[in-house]
């Protein structure tokens, strides 16, 4: 793979209207929307392995100062097994690995989930006894966790090191106080196609939806999740994903299910090992998960550069996901202790070089210039103010339900 060693700085930057657009769009609608959702039913914070940043540049790990001034390092210790239920491939192994265990004293089980909605439902259905620490959920999505007392609250003595991450990426709609949640990710959505069996140039959802349709009919996966396929068709049609028209509605699902759905070949939210694989010439896909494709297809003897990204156009989805704890969590120290461990920007960045998502941490050109300069497909992971301009945050509305179904209706008619 050609390396590319262009300066990140000017695509890395907290956009200026980030926090805009995720607290004005990205806040849960009492009400009607609350009704919509039926279809979703002692501590040792005094443990350092490194001191906390207070005077002058603390030192890296390999004993090499940061530019970015001052940083919190606490490291609490725990002990047993912490199981966490994220999205698919959102931590770099060895992290929830070996690194784990040596650094926190703790064995992880990682479980997956596809959507929020299979999360919700997997933890309302648990009666508080899901057996899960930590959680991740989007942001929009924590108000209702919240309020039907799915996530506890944070002792935040526990996570010092929230300190590093950028002001920009705390203190959203959905937990003005970071009381329940901190940034773990955020990103966008588009699409990785292979150019020799697609020639044509592809850039908004009307051209990936033609495509799929056509040169990929059959090779072609989507995101399992209703919300992100109702997004993709409105984005295509000049409509506001937020919107409860009615005949919108009628006319998105009458196009995934009577037009669309004959054509996609499984619905994959984590599509970049099945491209590796050869499964898929179009995919659907959160673009930390396509870069992945990249490393995956050389990995697998494949010809990487015959496949391109692109952000959905002209509109797209914003998201944030979020660290937060569950109630009912068997390992609450060490749920805080993760925690507190990935704000460390030492093992941010290692976890951002490889599961491809900005992290939110401060000073993040500093970082990456001293952590990762030969950090490979920057441009994937970090957007500039003009195309976060372009990008729309999900609201939770009366219509979650209907989206859902549309993406079980779309199922049967592919058989997929």
């Amino acid at each position: 793979m050609t390396q590319d060693h262009t300066p990140p700085q000017l695509r890395m930057l907290a956009p200026e209207n980030f926090r805009e657009k995720l607290s004005r769009r990205a806040i849960f609608k009492m009400g009607t929307a609350a009704a919509g959702l039926a279809i979703v039913v002692a501590a040792c914070g005094g443990d350092d392995d490194a001191s906390p940043s207070t005077d002058g540049a603390p030192d890296t790990t390999d004993g090499s100062p940061l530019a970015s001034g001052d940083w919190s390092r606490v490291i609490n210790a725990a002990s047993g097994t912490l199981a966490m239920y994220t999205w698919g491939d959102y931590n770099d192994p060895e992290l929830v690995g070996k690194q784990a265990e040596g650094a926190l004293g703790v064995t992880m089980k990682v479980d997956y989930f596809n959507s929020n909605e299979d999360l919700i439902t997997k933890l309302s259905t648990s009666g508080g006894s899901s057996g899960f620490d930590i959680v991740a959920p989007t942001g929009p999505y924590i108000p209702q966790m919240i309020e039907k007392g799915l996530i506890q609250k944070f002792d935040k003595t526990l996570i010092p090191n929230m300190v590093n991450v950028d002001q920009a990426y705390l203190a959203q709609g959905w937990d003005p106080t970071n009381d329940y949640s901190v940034c773990k990710n955020w990103g966008t959505t588009g699409f990785i196609w292979d150019s020799s069996v697609i020639t044509r140039d592809m850039v908004t959802w009307a051209d990936f939806f033609d495509a799929c349709m056509d040169e990929a009919t059959g090779m072609c996966s989507v995101l399992d999740t209703g919300p992100n396929l109702w997004g993709a068709w409105c984005w295509a049609n000049g409509k506001d994903w937020n919107s409860t028209d009615a005949a919108d509605l009628d006319a998105c699902e009458a196009f995934l299910v009577d037009e669309l759905a004959q054509h996609i070949k499984k619905f994959d939210s984590y599509p970049s090992t099945a491209i590796a694989e050869g499964a898929y010439s179009l995919s659907m896909a959160w673009n930390g998960d396509a870069r992945q494709a990249f490393y995956r297809i050389i990995e697998a003897g494949g010809d990487p550069s015959v496949w391109k990204w692109a952000v959905g156009g002209p509109v797209t989805e914003l998201w944030m996901d979020n660290y937060c704890i569950a109630a009912g969590a068997p390992n609450v120290e060490a749920a805080h202790a993760w925690i507190n461990w990935e704000c460390v920007p030492e093992i941010s960045i290692q976890d951002l070089q490889y599961h491809g998502y900005h992290t939110g941490m401060r000073d993040m050109p500093d970082l990456i210039s001293e952590l990762a300069p030969d950090l490979d497909r920057g441009e994937i992971i970090f957007y500039s103010d003009s195309q976060v301009a372009t990008m729309s945050t999900q609201e939770i509305t009366s219509a979650i339900d209907r989206q859902v179904e549309m993406l079980n209706r779309m199922k049967a008619k592919a058989g997929a």
